[in-house]
């Protein structure tokens, strides 16, 4: 499609929506004309408000589209001077697709390559050009696939895609804040969402078609294998970033800690799984592509680049960080730039590792020495309460809580596996063994002499009173003091928990009003207003902005760990009573008008039940 062409259609079709807006209002108008040329009583009056409301809702809406700009470029700017090699190859780049070079470049931290136009006209005159390189990109491609991806988003200039960038995202925030406030009974929005549908469908097909047309233009200045073999790797790349987050940072992240080098950790965890990436590289990309998607599936580009005219290119094999002289140092310049690390206390690697897996070491002990207190009617404890509840032959009681498909005998034989965790919490606080970084494998607990620090066989002698002594002497002799493991946290916190559903507008105890939250942790209760409407958009602003931790700190919490049993009472919709173990009890109850969110009553009921299981052993 040619480029005037296609901005003509995203021009037509986004002047429609404002023009049904318009056709609505003028409707509106007229019904409200003809109303009270038929009658001026009270009823008259609230369907004219009635109609006002509704089409007010759209108009809202279109208004702060029309007013929306695109956000401020983010990342950070690299000029010429400070990367001459990365500046020569784009220039040239550009040169071969056919089309004038950026005029900044940016580094972002994303894996993922972009490019961006200020544009006049609706996209018809163009301006000044970004190109956003992902540091992950960066550090672990080579430069023949960094060619690859750059003349990919140069394509896109090529083909005038970046003109229509201002349309498209005025298109898109205009769907997104007309149709978002838009009720489900709101007749004037149905047809919004009919044109909404029709919208997406179309750009989403352009979109593909564009990159197509990119990929061909990377075909043809970087060659086949180099476009291809970054097409594959940018999935790895991809998985081994969420995957460096998931199990590197953000359980530090979470307690209090953080990183002093985030990008450069990440080029290290990359180069020392080289086995784990490999594999991943085996597997076959996906090969289905929706009519939904901006992006055609991974298997059908590919097919494509393929079956392109090849012609000769130079190899280049060097890392791509050979373009950017003191690539460490442009990463801690990134992170300056776009990390906000709060109130966080910042650690090399090594102290990172050890303070956050010794206060997650620290979280799941507090869990099992809360209850340990409740059970053996003291303030606090630690790990000589739990001793003293195996003594006692107690364990199987505490240790149901952790186990509760098991029976108390089952469960006390299984909490060994708690006992580890508790028992290497005492030899850490001793001195006696510490956390050990890896980038190769998980984090390991080690001794003096840095051999792996096994402390199953104690644990397992730990859960039976006959073998406890010896436990005891075992743990004396490596110099563990057990009265050095405590608890920290006496009351429960959602630190650490994940948000399983919500539903709002429950009544509390028959009166208050409430919006629900289920965590993994426990539930949640905020205060919501009496009317049910829109509570799903409430709830779901909330958990957008909010973290769990946040959540119980802010708002009523009951942990599940301080529930006896639970009553269901009613099962649709839900009227159920939390039975807390002081005594103390939490009643309340689904409406009839409640707004569901998922498959979060199926969750709710799950969760009840295996409350109400508790007090059933």
């Amino acid at each position: 499609m040619p480029t005037a062409l296609r901005a003509a259609v995203s021009v037509f079709m986004l002047a429609g929506f404002y023009l049904l807006g318009l056709a609505q209002v003028v409707l509106v108008g007229w019904l409200i004309f003809e109303i009270w040329q038929r009658s001026h009583s009270a009823g008259a009056a609230k369907l004219s408000y009635l109609l006002i409301a509704a089409v007010g809702v759209i108009l809202a809406g279109l208004w702060r589209a029309v007013r929306a700009k695109p956000g401020e470029p983010h990342g950070l700017v690299v000029t010429p001077e400070q990367a001459p090699e990365l500046w020569h190859q784009v220039r040239g780049l550009a040169a071969e697709v056919g089309t004038r070079a950026p005029d900044e470049i940016r580094l972002v931290p994303e894996v993922n390559a972009a490019v961006s136009e200020d544009t006049k006209l609706l996209g018809l005159v163009g301006g000044a050009r970004r190109m956003y390189i992902g540091m992950p990109l960066l550090q672990t491609f080579d430069v023949d696939q960094l060619r690859s991806v750059l003349a990919h988003e140069l394509g896109h200039y090529s083909g005038s895609h970046t003109r229509l960038a201002a349309v498209a995202y005025r298109g898109r925030v205009a769907m997104h804040e007309t149709l978002g406030n838009v009720g489900k009974w709101n007749v004037f929005g149905w047809v919004f969402k009919g044109y909404g549908w029709l919208y997406q469908l179309v750009s989403s097909a352009v979109a593909r078609r564009q990159e197509l047309e990119a990929d061909l233009a990377s075909v043809r200045v970087a060659g086949v294998d180099a476009a291809v073999s970054a097409m594959r790797e940018i999935p790895v790349v991809s998985a081994a970033w969420d995957f460096y987050f998931e199990r590197y940072v953000a359980y530090g992240w979470e307690i209090g800690y953080a990183p002093d080098d985030v990008f450069g950790g990440f080029a290290q965890l990359y180069h020392a799984r080289t086995d784990e990436l490999a594999e991943m590289r085996e597997q076959e990309p996906d090969d289905e592509t929706g009519r939904w998607d901006s992006h055609p599936a991974i298997s059908e580009r590919i097919a494509a680049m393929r079956a392109a005219p090849r012609t000769p290119h130079a190899l280049d094999g060097r890392p791509a960080t050979a373009l950017l002289p003191a690539a460490a140092s442009a990463g801690l310049a990134l992170q300056r730039e776009v990390v906000d690390f709060g109130n966080r206390t910042v650690l090399p690697w090594n102290d990172f590792t050890a303070a956050s897996m010794a206060m997650l070491m620290q979280n799941r002990a507090d869990r099992v020495f809360r209850s340990a207190a409740r059970l053996a009617g003291v303030p606090e404890a630690g790990l000589a309460e739990v001793f003293g509840l195996v003594e006692a032959g107690r364990l199987g009681e505490l240790a149901a809580e952790f186990f509760p498909r098991a029976t108390r005998r089952e469960a006390a034989a299984e909490f060994a596996e708690v006992m580890e965790t508790l028992l290497g919490l005492a030899a850490v606080r001793s001195g006696t063994v510490r956390w050990q970084h890896s980038w190769s494998g998980p984090a390991r607990l080690v001794d003096a002499t840095g051999q792996t620090a096994d402390l199953s066989e104690i644990a397992k002698l730990a859960v039976a009173p006959e073998t406890l002594g010896e436990a005891r002497a075992r743990l004396a002799e490596r110099g563990v003091q057990v009265e050095a493991a405590r608890v920290v946290q006496t009351r429960a916190t959602g630190q650490g928990a994940d948000v399983l559903g919500a539903m709002p507008n429950v009544k509390l105890a028959g009166s208050e009003h409430a919006d629900l939250i289920m965590l993994s942790k426990g539930f949640v209760f905020v205060p919501a207003p009496k009317s049910t409407d829109d509570g799903d958009k409430r709830v779901g602003m909330l958990l957008a902005h909010t973290p769990p931790a946040e959540l119980t700190a802010r708002y009523r919490y009951i942990a599940f760990e301080n529930v006896a049993t639970a009553r269901i009472d009613r099962e649709v919709p839900v009227n159920a009573t939390l039975v807390l173990h002081d005594g103390s009890e939490v009643a309340f109850q689904e409406r009839w008008t409640s707004d569901k969110m998922g498959k979060s009553d199926d969750v709710l009921r799950e969760i009840l039940t295996g409350l109400k299981n508790r007090g059933d052993r």
